[in-house]
């Protein structure tokens, strides 16, 4: 019986620190939703962003992303966000979808305009650029380099490079 006893005592010590870890993760990160006023942005593509992923300015968390659509008209995504009341986003900013690192989340980053007058609640961020694709990147190297071909030599027909003079 004094064998049973310990073992559940045991598991109640683990379920407890396993609880007190949860608690201090959830306190100390940034996960929760920002609430607050809602605007929107149109971009041409989203690619890897996601509902909840956050919104920031200059690196600081200000916001939510609620929800992305497609409009069936202009057949752009409209991203819908939520943003902190106490900070107030002027009408020339610019919206535009970064990563957190080279295959890091993607995010929304606002870079804020210097107007003095902000967008209003339910308001829309004109000013949007959509993200860089990795692959287009190494695409546009790969053929870049190949179509310079200013200062590199040039390989003949079949596929030899010619010796240096």
């Amino acid at each position: 019986m004094s064998r049973n006893a310990v073992e559940t005592v045991m598991g109640a010590v683990v379920l407890v620190v396993a609880a007190v870890f949860l608690f201090f993760a959830y306190t100390t990160s940034q996960v929760r939703a920002v609430s607050g006023y809602e605007l929107t942005a149109n971009f041409d593509r989203v690619e890897g962003l996601r509902d909840g992923g956050d919104v920031r300015i200059s690196g600081i968390k200000v916001g939510s992303i609620i929800s992305q659509t497609l409009d069936p008209k202009d057949f752009v995504a409209i991203v819908k966000m939520s943003i902190n009341p106490a900070v107030k986003i002027p009408v020339d900013s610019v919206a535009t979808i970064t990563s957190s690192g080279l295959l890091g989340d993607k995010y929304l980053s606002i870079v804020p305009g210097a107007e003095d007058e902000f967008i209003k609640p339910g308001g829309t961020i004109e000013h949007t650029t959509p993200p860089m694709s990795l692959e287009s990147l190494i695409g546009q190297f790969i053929y870049g380099q190949q179509s310079a071909g200013g200062g590199g030599q040039q390989a003949k027909p079949n596929g030899q490079i010619p010796p240096a003079k």
